[in-house]
């Protein structure tokens, strides 16, 4: 299973004191909770579908990429413009060069190659068990 993520904001980094919160409205806090709701469910997706493939002793048979550090347009699904596109391609390329998380060093470009290759090495796999 491939999941590709749209990407998310390094938003909820930031911590918020009660006095900056008392002075928010209904539009800020309606803001905030549609923008962590949005984050939880794509946590919680890529938690549960990585912890059943453990279990399934299949973790290499699942990736997810996405990229949780956007910032300034790139987090603006409505704006393509030729100069926020090329910000989009560059945040591509960077994540391509990290490692897909501290318990795997293996770079997002290497596990994609080794993802990619799968179904090519099963389905020969399968040809050289058919052929018995």
């Amino acid at each position: 299973l491939l999941s590709l993520g749209t990407g998310t904001t390094s938003e909820f980094d930031k911590t918020h004191t009660a006095e900056e919160t008392a002075k928010w409205g209904a539009l800020q806090w309606m803001l905030v909770i549609q923008q962590m709701t949005e984050a939880a469910s794509s946590y919680m997706t890529d938690y549960y579908l990585s912890t059943v493939f453990q279990d399934l002793h299949s973790q290499n048979n699942y990736l997810r990429v996405q990229e949780n550090a956007l910032t300034g347009t790139t987090t603006k699904a409505d704006d393509a413009s030729e100069a926020n596109m090329e910000l989009l391609a560059q945040v591509g390329e960077n994540l391509l060069k990290k490692p897909v998380s501290k318990d795997n060093p293996e770079t997002y470009e290497e596990a994609l190659k080794r993802f990619a290759k799968l179904p090519s090495d099963r389905k020969k796999l399968r040809a050289n068990k058919a052929s018995y």
